[in-house]
């Protein structure tokens, strides 16, 4: 099944999606949008004209497992999601994935704009991949 990413931000928003096996995940776009109602409906439309089955959203915690304002942020944007697409909306915690796509961009060589365009569509990559791994893991199981 065809999943998508967001690497929610409060400018940017990176999404990424996997193909049908639940092999490759690649980035989509990054979507600038200080507005969550409109950020919402277009990621909703986003995920429609992908036509995917299920969303995992990037859960922001705390280097000690804790959540704050950022991860409550993202637990209403996932019921907005839910509640737009009817499709099941997982969340997956994001400690250190900006860091693991900075990494990735610096092998890459990519600086400057370049970077800064498209540094959380890598980051929802990296989320993507992560929850690939546990779906594999757990045997197509649902997210947390």
């Amino acid at each position: 099944m065809k999943i998508l990413a967001v690497d929610l931000g409060k400018a940017r928003t990176g999404l990424a999606v996997c193909d049908e096996g639940e092999i490759l995940a690649s980035p989509v776009e990054v979507i600038t949008q200080y507005n969550r109602e409109k950020l919402a409906q277009a990621v909703a439309d986003k995920a429609k004209a992908l036509a995917v089955g299920e969303i995992v959203v990037g859960l922001p915690r705390n280097m000690d497992g804790s959540e704050g304002e950022s991860a409550q942020g993202a637990r209403e944007f996932a019921a907005a999601l839910e509640a737009l697409t009817g499709l099941p909306v997982a969340l997956r915690d994001e400690r250190l994935t900006t860091v693991t796509a900075h990494s990735y961009l610096n092998d890459t060589n990519t600086r400057g704009k370049k970077r800064k365009a498209v540094v959380d569509a890598v980051a929802a990559v990296v989320i993507l991949e992560e929850y690939l791994a546990y779906r594999r893991r757990t045997r197509g199981g649902e997210g947390e």
